[in-house]
This record gives C-alpha cells, sequence and structure tokens, in this order.
C-alpha cells in the first residue's frame, strides 16, 4: 500500500504521517503482517512518503482481497493530505497501470498545465481508482551561487565553500575507517552543532581567508527556486506520465477510448504529443501476436487439408467451422460475464482450432472413403454421421469433463490431500477453459448437423444443375431430329 501526499516534508514529517496510517490498520482482520518504509522507492510517484506492505493469511482463512482493501480505504479516508493506493506484489516484468498517459514536448513550460487539465478530467471519472502523475511535488530547492572572481579576491576558492557549507548541512569529510566487527568502511564528517545548522546558518558563516574571517554572503547569493523532481526523456523529448487503475469490473480499454475522445475535443497546443502506454498497450501488443499465430495457424492447416482431400469446398467448410467455433467461446463469456482475456482466452481459442479441426476431419475423410467404396453422396452423408456421432461426442464430453474442475476453480492437491475450491492459483486458468468448453460444445453442434447438411447441401445442387444440364441437352436432341425429319420431307 502506497502513502501519497503533497508537499515539501521532512522525513520527521512523512515518518508521522504514514505512522498515523499505520496505526489505523493494526487490527485489520485477514492481515498477517505489516512491513513499513518511509520516503519514495525506486519507480514509484513524486508524491509518495511511504510504503506499507501487508502479508495476507492464507486465501481460504481471510475475507477477499476487496473487502480488506475496502476496509483500509474506509479507515484512512479522514486523515488529512493523505491518500493511499493498494498494489498487487508483481509477478514477472512490471507491467505498470492498467492506463498510461505519456505527454512529451520538445518545451517544457507547455507539459505541466497538458497534466493538470487532464488529471482534473480523470480524478472526476467513474470507474478510475489511485490516479497519479509525474509532477514534481511543491517545494523550495536553495541555490548558491558562488562569485568565483570575488572570492579569489578574498583569497579563497569554490572547493573551499563548498567544504565550509557542508559544516551546517551533511558535514564535510575528514576521512574514513574500518571497524574491526564491519567490512565496509565509515565516514567521518564534520559538522556544527544543531543549532548552527541549517538555512538561516549560512547568514552568520563565516570563512577563514588571509585577510582574516570573511561572511560569506560576501561572495555567495542564495535564491530560492521551485523544487524539481526527476527529469524524463523519451527520444530527447521531456515527458510526464499520468497513471490509473480501474476499479473492479471495469474494462481499461472503454476508459481509453473515453479519454482519447475527451483528448480530441480538447484544444492542446499542437506542440505537445499525448501517447497512451500502460497495461492496454501491453494487452494490445499480446492480441495482435495471438491473431498474427491464429492466421498463420489457420493458413497451415488449409494448405494440409487441401493436399489431403484436393477440395478447396472441403477445406473450406472444415476452416469455417473452425472461426464459427469462436462464437461459442465468446457466448460462453458473455454468460458467465467475464471478460476477454487476451492472453489467456486466446490461447484457449488457438487450441480448440486444433480439436476441432481434428473432429470435421476424421468426418469428412470417412464421408470421402464411403463414396470411394460407391456408396451414393447422399447416402454416405448420412452414414457418415451415424458413424462418427459417438467418437465426436465421446471427444466433446471427456474434454468438457476433463476441463470442468479447471472452470469451477476445483483443485485436489495429492500431496498435502486437500480438496480447494476457488483458490488464487487457479483463477487464471478459468478463461482458458471456458473458451474451450463452450467454444467445443458450440462445435460440436457444427460439426455433427452443419457440415453434413452442407456436403449434402454441395451434392443436391450439383445433381440439380447436372439435372438441367441433361434436360436441356435432351431439348436440343429433340429439335436437331425434328429439324431432320423437316428436311428429309422436303428432299
Amino acid at each position: 500500500m502506497l502513502v501519497h501526499a503533497r508537499g515539501n516534508f521532512s522525513i520527521t514529517e512523512m515518518n508521522t504521517l504514514v505512522s498515523d496510517v499505520e496505526s489505523r490498520l493494526l487490527d485489520i482482520d485477514g492481515v498477517e503482517n505489516r512491513y513499513t518504509r518511509i520516503g519514495a522507492g525506486s519507480g514509484d510517484a513524486e508524491d509518495t512518503i511511504g510504503r506499507v506492505t501487508l502479508l495476507f493469511k492464507d486465501w481460504d482463512e481471510r475475507r477477499p482481497a476487496t473487502e480488506i482493501e475496502q476496509e483500509i480505504r474506509e479507515r484512512v479516508a479522514d486523515v488529512a493530505g493523505v491518500k493511499v493506493e493498494f498494489s498487487e506484489e508483481q509477478q514477472g516484468p512490471v507491467q505498470g497501470k492498467a492506463i498510461e498517459i505519456e505527454v512529451a514536448s520538445a518545451i517544457p513550460s507547455l507539459i505541466t498545465p497538458t497534466v493538470e487539465r487532464i488529471r482534473e478530467f480523470i480524478d472526476n471519472m467513474d470507474g478510475l481508482v489511485d490516479q497519479e502523475d509525474s509532477r514534481p511535488v511543491a517545494g523550495i530547492e536553495w541555490r548558491l551561487e558562488v562569485d568565483r572572481a570575488e572570492a579569489g579576491r578574498f583569497g579563497t576558492d569554490l572547493t573551499t565553500v563548498g567544504s565550509f557549507i557542508q559544516l551546517v548541512t551533511n558535514g564535510a569529510l575528514v576521512g574514513r575507517y574500518r571497524p574491526d566487527e564491519a567490512d565496509d568502511e565509515v565516514d567521518i564528517r564534520v559538522r556544527f552543532p544543531v543549532d548552527q545548522r541549517g538555512i538561516l546558518a549560512l547568514d552568520t558563516l563565516r570563512i577563514p581567508t588571509e585577510f582574516g574571517s570573511v561572511p560569506i554572503g560576501n561572495f555567495v547569493e542564495r535564491n530560492a527556486r521551485p523544487k524539481t523532481g526527476d527529469i524524463e526523456r523519451i527520444d530527447g523529448q521531456r515527458v510526464m506520465t499520468l497513471a490509473s487503475d480501474v476499479a473492479e469490473g471495469v474494462q481499461p480499454a472503454a476508459k481509453v477510448i473515453e479519454i482519447k475522445k475527451w483528448i480530441a475535443d480538447q484544444n492542446f497546443d499542437p506542440r505537445v504529443s499525448i501517447r497512451f502506454a500502460g497495461q492496454d498497450e501491453v494487452e494490445k501488443e499480446s492480441g495482435s501476436f495471438l491473431l498474427n499465430a491464429f492466421v498463420i495457424a489457420l493458413f497451415g492447416m488449409g494448405l494440409i487439408l487441401l493436399a489431403q482431400f484436393n477440395s478447396f469446398y472441403q477445406a473450406g467448410l472444415i476452416l469455417t467451422a473452425v472461426l464459427l467455433s469462436t462464437v461459442g467461446a465468446v457466448f460462453g463469456l458473455w454468460l458467465t460475464d467475464r471478460p476477454f482475456v487476451i492472453v489467456m482466452t486466446g490461447v484457449g481459442i488457438i487450441a480448440l482450432a486444433g480439436i476441432v479441426v481434428n473432429n470435421n476431419i476424421v468426418l469428412i475423410d470417412t464421408y470421402a472413403r464411403l463414396v470411394k467404396q460407391g456408396i451414393p453422396p447422399l447416402e454416405a452423408v448420412v452414414r457418415t454421421g451415424a458413424q462418427r456421432l459417438r467418437p465426436v461426442l465421446l471427444t466433446t464430453i471427456t474434454t468438457v469433463i476433463g476441463l470442468l474442475p479447471m472452470v469451477f476453480q476445483f483443485n485436489v492437491d495429492f500431496v498435502s490431500r486437500a480438496v480447494e475450491i476457488g483458490s488464487p492459483t487457479s483463477f487464471i486458468w478459468v478463461d482458458l477453459a471456458l473458451a474451450i468448453v463452450f467454444g467445443l460444445s458450440f462445435a460440436t453442434v457444427l460439426t455433427l448437423i452443419v457440415t453434413p447438411s452442407m456436403l449434402a447441401w454441395r451434392i443436391i445442387r450439383k445433381e440439380k444443375k447436372a439435372a438441367r444440364k441433361a434436360k436441356k441437352a435432351g431439348i436440343e436432341d429433340k429439335t436437331i431430329k425434328e429439324i431432320k425429319d423437316v428436311t428429309q420431307a422436303a428432299e
């Protein structure tokens, strides 16, 4: 849990605020341990003042994580100026938040106003949570500008000035030593007592020179500047980012479309570029890869089917069944109210294609074999459906029954001899199993009804076409015969 607060806080003030938040989490049901760190870590937002790591109890001994998160948000809601953000521990490459917006420009002064307008809009959007941006936190930086020429007149230099300034800050390094019980060296620093340190001490600081003790203000000017955070560049342009997660059940793609539509209606400076990144971008790349893989797989299947059956119609019929089987997979997701997960659902559809192709190959191969044996085509279609009914249904039933434990998150641990239902580790396989179960069930209807019907339709169409040709040929023969009879009679 990240703790955010915007302000120029000292480490003591950060500790006070984070401790106030931490004290409200001591008796949360379902939390086993807590670990707190003060300050921003690597990759954290500029306004992060602390991080509280919560270790939950085992999933079967606690409430759902969403309920615990909601209770924590309610407990810390009255802490003035503090906002908390939740982030699950990431497995594998860090992908960031669901929605990320990069605002870039070669003119840095144009970026901050644009970021402020976008942040105001996304803060008021429904379905978005834990919004953040990379604008620097409000604060003051003190810059000490040394007049080197003036310092030289007093017989001192920049190095000496810097050493004496360190006496009122972190201390001047005078040496190092290594204790017997330590492996690393320890710095030895000298600085003024606590009551003589700080920014105001610079006004009374004096530097010894060959002309005596000289006030540092004779050649050092102290100026206040707005605090600058991290500077990020992409392709040579300054960039600031905005990021947000989505509430449970909300699709990031829908929110990205809504934000893009709003941005298109605004009159942002054309010298500012706005680009979307985050998990949405990663999912688009994964979806593009899976789509290309699916198309290549269909092309390879088509080549093999053409080589086997030597018929564009039969090969096209099988591939059509593969494409139509995706309708069943999508219907299953709609029926169970689950989102289309790019990776797992996509892999499930690709695996489904292999099973559907196999069933249709067996069906059409049986039909071709029966026709070669001299059985009339229409009768061969009926016999094919009767002969392949049991194998196709057995394939479907055994596959569906085998995947049902994954659909219902039912797990049997033979090592610990325990039966688990709804474990977090089984959650990721639900979408893959749903795609295959519903897609294969729908494809079975296609295989046993639609595929034979399309074979019979082609046969009937050929027979009608042949009958029309024969009828036309018979009329032509009769006409020729009549002409010959008339000619002979005239002679």
